[in-house]
């Protein structure tokens, strides 16, 4: 075979094959017995007529199309090894330039390629946030209100009653002549019953929208109402957004609430508290670690933008489809919790599939670039699992995922390849959990920090030595003397072996890891 190699801009290879003679006939010959066991031949058994009688019966460009399907899969392997490419899947065969002879053209995607940007440099202000007495507050009224005593209150609704409901939802577009065809069932009827929240309260996790609740003040028992809402762009309800619906009220009942007083006969009614400091102890460790997670995701967030930008990265197009297609996958996954289906959401958000992948592409492009900079810092700073741990992890893992589930489902993550793909996903996670943690450590200056007090302690000790001004030559000492010339720093001794390398020069360690890992799943913040 004679390969001509052409690099394309977007990290594919375009490979130009000509093909021995000999070779295309011996396809051809392969594609015709195979033609023979599925055409009826006259006098012949199937899979049993001549070459020739089967190119009479079928024609040459049968033979050669069955035969050109052959050929590739036969020389594929040996064009890639070949050529010399590291493959980040597989190609295409994209034409055939001539027949005679015959010249056959292929574009195959290739691993990506980081040249990292300066990322031990980085240095990113770092304030999480402080829980304040407020919060604590905030959480105990919340304690308050689920605690409350309830009366049936013959008069309108007020701030802080639990008003129960009847309420449906239906799109509307304002404008329309034709009123059943303009609107269409959101939210089938049904009970329901919410707390009206104070003027300056936060609304934002109410349902079926923010400040819902406001709407119910001044109504009675047995009261309809109906009012139009247009869902925000940026709504929890990935459905409704951007949807203008128009929702029916009926009240059903009023009840006001009595609070029970914040004490410690109140805390000790939530669990196993002492008093009710013992309470406000818990609340305030709750709240703060999940502050700081928050806080932490927004943060390494900002360190993987600043180094993705000061970044060079290359990876085919394929590598972002990909990526694409686990967001819809997700996306589905997703829905089916929520008892809908892709196709409800697409006609709610009046778009087709090709819509949908145009939205998820810049998502896609992010969560590729920063997982293929997080895959090479990991490999350049040797960040890795070990076995002890990701059997661990794992076994914590199966425990959770399989912990409420029938014998019969809990056996499908049993076999051999459903916890090769489980473990290999926790360990792609933890991998990339530690390189984001050893990312901000760097970002905030607590690696630096660390680095400094050890240096600090190192000089100490050495100050502590006393001197030994006096010379021995015996042996002993001779052999003293060449254990501490061992012990010199490597650059005083010989050059690192590790300096100055290259996504070059370990492109096959790079390539097992992204091909690996980015298969594997997401790695970015959904």
């Amino acid at each position: 075979m004679i390969i001509e190699k052409e690099n394309l801009e977007d990290q594919q290879v375009k490979l130009t094959v000509e093909v021995d003679s000999e070779q295309l006939e011996a396809s051809k010959r392969k594609a015709a017995k195979k033609i023979a066991r599925r055409v009826k031949v006259p006098g012949f058994r199937p899979g049993k007529a001549p070459y020739q009688v089967i190119r009479r019966q079928v024609g040459d460009e049968v033979i050669l199309e069955e035969s050109l399907e052959i050929l590739v899969n036969d020389i594929y392997p040996q064009v890639i090894e070949e050529a010399e490419i590291e493959p980040y899947g597989p190609g295409n065969l994209e034409n055939v330039v001539s027949l005679d002879p015959l010249k056959l053209e292929f574009v195959v995607p290739l691993m990506a390629e980081v040249e990292i940007a300066d990322y031990p440099s980085i240095r990113i202000p770092y304030d999480p946030p402080v829980i304040s007495d407020e919060d604590i507050n905030a959480v105990e009224q919340d304690f308050r209100q689920r605690q409350a005593v309830e009366e049936t209150a013959d008069r309108p609704a007020e701030v802080g009653d639990h008003v129960y409901l009847r309420l449906s939802a239906k799109r509307y577009d304002e404008g329309e002549e034709n009123e059943e065809s303009s609107q269409s069932a959101l939210i089938e009827e049904r009970t329901t019953s919410i707390v009206i929240a104070e003027e300056n309260a936060d609304t934002s996790n109410e349902w079926p929208f923010a400040g819902f609740s406001r709407e119910l003040v001044g109504m009675s028992a047995g009261e309809d109402k109906t009012l139009v809402y247009t869902f925000p762009g940026d709504s929890p309800y990935e459905t409704l957004r951007e949807v203008t619906a128009e929702f029916s009220i009926q009240v059903e009942d009023v009840k006001s609430r009595n609070l029970p007083e914040l004490n410690d006969e109140f805390a000790q009614s939530l669990g196993e508290y002492e008093d009710l400091s013992a309470l406000e102890k818990d609340i305030r460790e709750s709240l703060e670690e999940r502050a700081i997670d928050q806080y932490n995701s927004e943060y390494d967030d900002q360190v993987l933008d600043q180094i993705v930008e000061g970044s060079t990265i290359k990876y085919p197009p394929q590598m972002k489809e990909n990526e694409i297609n686990n967001i819809i996958r997700q996306l589905e996954t997703r829905l089916g919790n929520q008892g809908l289906d892709m196709d409800i959401y697409l006609k709610t958000r009046e778009m087709d599939d090709q819509g949908l992948r145009d939205e998820a592409e810049p998502v896609a492009e992010t969560r590729v670039q920063r997982s293929l900079v997080l895959l090479e810092i990991a490999r350049l700073e040797e960040i890795d699992v070990s076995e002890t741990e990701l059997e661990e992890e794992t076994t914590r893992t199966l425990q959770s995922i399989t912990q409420f589930m029938p014998e019969s489902d809990r056996k499908r993550y049993e076999t051999p390849e459903a916890l090769f793909n489980i473990t290999g996903n926790i360990y792609a996670e933890l991998r990339m959990n530690r390189t984001i943690e050893y990312l901000r450590s760097i970002a905030n200056g607590e690696a630096e920090a660390e680095e400094e007090k050890a240096g600090e302690a190192e000089e100490g000790h050495a100050d502590s030595q006393p001197e030994d001004e006096s010379r021995n030559d015996t042996p002993a000492a001779e052999a003293q003397g060449k254990v501490e010339e061992d012990r010199k720093p490597v650059d005083e001794v010989e050059d690192s072996p590790d300096e100055g390398r290259t996504v070059e020069s370990d492109q096959e360690e790079q390539g097992d890891s992204v091909s690996g890992e980015m298969e594997d799943g997401d790695t970015s913040k959904e």
